[in-house]
Parts: C-alpha cells; structure tokens; sequence
C-alpha cells in the first residue's frame, strides 16, 4: 500500500486536539461519551484506556500495512483492537479495579468505538509509524479533553462537586481530593442522567 506523505505533525496534532476532534467534530464514541460522563473520574478512565487503544492500534495497523491484504484487512484490525482492549480490561480489573467494575460494559465496548477504527483506516493504514503513532496520541488526547470536560461539567452542574471518587484511578489517597463547591447543593438528576449529557454537550 502507497505511503502518502503525512509528516507534517503540527498539523496532526491540531487536527486530533481541535479541527477534526472526534468527539466534538466527528461526533464518533458518542454512547461512552454520553452514558459514562457522569463524574470527572469516570470520564478520566474511559478517556485513558481510549487513548491507550488509539496510540497502540494505530501503531500496530502501520507496521502490518504492507503486509496485510485488501480482503483481510479491517478483521485484522479489529483483532488488533479487540486485543489491545482485552489487556487495557485485564490492566484495570488488576490495578483499579472499583473503576472497572464503575465503567463496566463501556471497557469491552471500546471495540466498537467508531474513532479507532476510522483512525485505522483512514491514517494509519496509509502512513507510517510515527505519523501514525502521533495521529493515535493526539485523537485520544482530543476524545480524553472532551470527554473529561463533559466529566466535569456534568459532576460540577449535577452534584456540585470535583474529583469525587478519584480514589478509583489514584488510590486511597485522592479520597481527599474532592471539592465540595456549593454548600447544600441540591442534586440535579437530570444532569447527571445520559439525557443531561446531550445538554451539556450542547453548551
């Protein structure tokens, strides 16, 4: 497969962070992004193990480009994916494992998400490693911001606090963490229910 030339790697970075987003602008991963956006930590995690995914399927896919065929092609990616998602899952049920168990079927769900595929195909596929690998950085960068602002907005609007629960990626000691910033804050239900999601993500 040819390789066209795709250096310019200011140009991938803005692309991932900002103009081609694949949350904001693509508008791809929109299920995780809307039903597991509830708190900060929540969105921390999901964003993480995407952005591990990312960096190393489109890692992979640039290797074997030249080596896979046409007809085989996209179930070699998904295998590739599906694997890198099967140690990420196997990784957090080891290392924290109340996130898992928190994220749940959003984890193996990983899979399916439109914006790895897509980056497969359509960039790493046709480049090699290291533009591939700087593409897959920086769009899980760009659906991690997305998603931990959504996170963010959501925890501060829905319960009126930061970083609750961040024990779950960092240990015992972030229990101290969380920022209570409106005394006798009312729940907002809404907010933090997926169909609040939709409006967040508007604002």
């Amino acid at each position: 497969m040819s390789d066209p030339v795709t250096n310019n790697y200011s140009d991938i970075s803005r692309q991932g962070l900002w103009s081609n987003n694949p949350a904001l602008v693509q508008l791809l991963g929109l299920c995780p992004l809307l039903a597991v956006s509830g708190t900060l930590v929540n969105a921390m995690g999901l964003g993480l193990a995407t952005l591990l995914v990312l960096v190393g399927s489109n890692s992979a896919v640039s290797l074997i480009r030249n080596h896979v065929s046409d007809s085989v092609r996209l179930p070699a990616f998904v295998m590739i994916i599906a694997a890198l998602v099967t140690c990420i899952e196997l990784l957090m049920q080891a290392f924290t494992y109340g996130l898992y168990q928190v994220l749940g079927i959003f984890i193996p769900l990983i899979v399916t998400n439109c914006a790895i595929l897509g980056r497969a195909e359509a960039f790493a596929a046709r480049n090699p490693i290291l533009p591939s690998a700087l593409d897959g950085l920086m769009m899980g960068l760009g659906f991690a911001a997305a998603l931990m602002l959504l996170g963010a907005l959501r925890e501060l609007l829905g319960q009126g606090t930061l970083f609750t629960n961040m024990h779950l990626l960092f240990g015992e000691g972030a229990r101290s963490w969380e920022i209570q910033l409106f005394p006798n804050y009312q729940d907002v239900l809404f907010i933090v229910l997926p169909p609040g999601a939709f409006v967040c993500l508007g604002l």
